[in-house]
């Protein structure tokens, strides 16, 4: 098990597809123990934000209050920003406008874009390997083949996502779920990262071992096509790490953070 660190960060947190900052509660709590800064943002049409999930209509739409959470940091700050999921990609735009104030980027079993593709290339493939029968209740809508929206079936989330958690997690989580969109055509223009940012900012992947949402194979796929500068494996860690496992998680973001200050 890491060691925590002694010199205090500030953690920018961001959700995954359908979900909001109340995910994050567990491992707020244990970073702001350890005498960290800890912001956990709400995407546009998620979790408290009041926009509804219809009025959503780009991704820049979506990571508009991370952008603007970013904006309002004053230049000399530095962050180390952690996206799940789907909030892989929300923090990689992040990364690419404020290269300067980000210290690394966390990608905990989520998608990770390179600097050569379009950023929906890692999602038409989870998409293309995933069986009608994986989705169980969940309903999504479709337009040429691919994906347009989510939203996650109650069965579904205990089945697959939420199985490592307590029945208080998942209880919560069907209480605050919401409806998403997946932009896939937003993100399936020309690559809107680059090396000199994006690809200058340290990276570190996180693995979860028994995630069921995305599973090993796809997150080695992600971390094959997109090497970072650290891969981390986590046994028995289901997709909903941050809830399962947030002591575990806290300890490993704040070795990753003193590693790579």
């Amino acid at each position: 098990m890491p060691s925590t660190t002694t010199s205090p960060k500030h953690f920018v947190l961001v959700h995954g597809l359908s979900h909001g900052a109340w995910c994050w509660y567990k491992v707020v709590s244990n970073l702001q123990s350890a005498g960290h800064r800890v912001t956990a943002v709400d995407l546009g049409g998620c979790g408290v934000h009041p926009s509804r999930p219809e009025e959503i209509a780009t991704f820049s739409d979506y990571v508009h209050p991370l952008i603007q959470f970013m904006e309002s940091l004053s230049g000399d700050e530095r962050v180390v920003l952690v996206g799940h999921s789907f909030g892989g990609l929300a923090i990689s735009v992040a990364m690419e406008k404020f290269s300067h104030i980000v210290s690394a980027a966390i990608f905990i079993t989520a998608y990770m874009p390179n600097c050569r593709d379009p950023p929906a290339l890692q999602m038409k493939q989870y998409f293309k390997n995933l069986k009608p029968e994986t989705y169980m209740d969940s309903r999504f809508t479709f337009k040429d083949g691919l994906p347009v929206s989510a939203e996650l079936g109650c069965d579904y989330m205990a089945t697959m996502m939420y199985r490592s958690c307590q029945s208080e997690d998942l209880a919560l989580a069907k209480m605050l779920i919401r409806p998403s969109r997946l932009f896939l055509e937003d993100m399936s223009m020309d690559s809107i990262l680059t090396e000199n940012k994006y690809g200058s900012i340290k990276r570190v992947y996180v693995i979860c071992e028994k995630d069921q949402v995305m599973d090993e194979e796809f997150q080695k796929f992600v971390v094959e096509d997109s090497p970072p500068d650290e891969v981390k494996s986590i046994p028995e860690a289901g997709h909903m790490i941050m809830l399962s496992k947030p002591n575990d998680l806290a300890l490993y973001l704040q070795e990753i953070a003193n590693t790579y200050p």
